[in-house]
């Protein structure tokens, strides 16, 4: 549809089981013939993108995820306690493989951060699995990830909007999806859990305007009536992204069609690419 010479980005947003809004935009991306260059992810958004640049479709994604409850990714749902992330890591073993990055169809990059140099972590290369399980540990909820000499945790806490990835990469233009665009609304709930997720979404939404400001087209499906703990309303959601994504196809096509480059900005220079 589009010419070659130009690269395109798309960057999946982090959101916790919101991010099933990213299998509608996906889905809207296949009917409109939309093909990426590369693919970043932060937390939930790492996971959706790593099916994502394996070639996998709206399709196959949805036949995986069907069935897939709140035990399934986080094991122990003892109150107060974090749970292992091995789920998730397990969903992409299980499917994919135990392969690394670099062996993905696409170019492919998962965000998160390490809590011991409290840096932002680019991982462009080395095992898929990990890289995706540190980017989706959200702090509180589960148990922070080994690799290497790093200790990591969701990369929603600096980067919820990965845009500036793929213009890192060398994308002349970038597509985000942001699946929790609803970021700025409390809570009157006291349990801890919905607590701590409001906190972290006070901390994410600074740190979003680095996604918006690095985006040629923002797609931002209607998500806050769902839970972001919860796999309840799983096809609402995948609607709602498709709705989304079609609603925005005017504009991204004006943008493809404008051939205009918009330049990287607000990168900051400590963060570290593993590539």
């Amino acid at each position: 549809m589009f010419g070659r010479k130009i690269k395109i980005g798309i960057a999946f947003g982090g959101g916790g089981t919101r991010g099933f809004s990213h299998l509608g935009a996906i889905k809207a991306f296949e009917e409109f013939g939309i093909k990426f260059d590369f693919v970043a992810g932060t937390s939930a958004g790492s996971l959706v993108g790593a099916f994502y640049a394996a070639g996998y479709s709206y399709k196959e994604m949805y036949d995986i995820v069907k069935n897939l409850r709140e035990k399934d990714i986080r094991k122990n749902l003892i109150p107060f306690t974090p749970s292992k992330i091995d789920g998730v890591g397990e969903l992409i073993t299980n499917n994919l493989g135990d392969i690394n990055i670099e062996d993905l169809k696409i170019p492919y990059a998962a965000v998160a951060v390490d809590i011991k140099s409290t840096k932002e972590i680019c991982l462009a290369k080395g095992n898929l699995a990990k890289a995706v399980m540190g980017s989706c540990a959200v702090p509180g909820v589960f148990t922070p990830v080994i690799y290497d000499d790093m200790i990591l945790c969701d990369g929603g806490l600096q980067n919820t909007i990965p845009a500036d990835v793929p213009r890192y990469f060398g994308c002349d233009y970038v597509i985000s999806v942001d699946v929790n665009k609803s970021r700025t609304y409390g809570t009157d709930s006291t349990k801890v859990l919905d607590v701590l997720m409001c906190s972290i979404r006070i901390l994410m939404k600074s740190n979003a305007v680095r996604g918006y400001v690095n985006s040629d087209v923002i797609i931002a499906p209607e998500t806050k009536r769902f839970k972001s703990t919860k796999t309840d309303g799983m096809d609402e959601m995948i609607e709602e992204g498709y709705k989304a994504a079609v609603d925005a196809m005017p504009q991204i096509m004006e943008v493809f069609n404008k051939r205009r480059k918009h330049k990287l900005k607000a990168f900051p220079s400590d963060i570290t690419i593993i590539k």
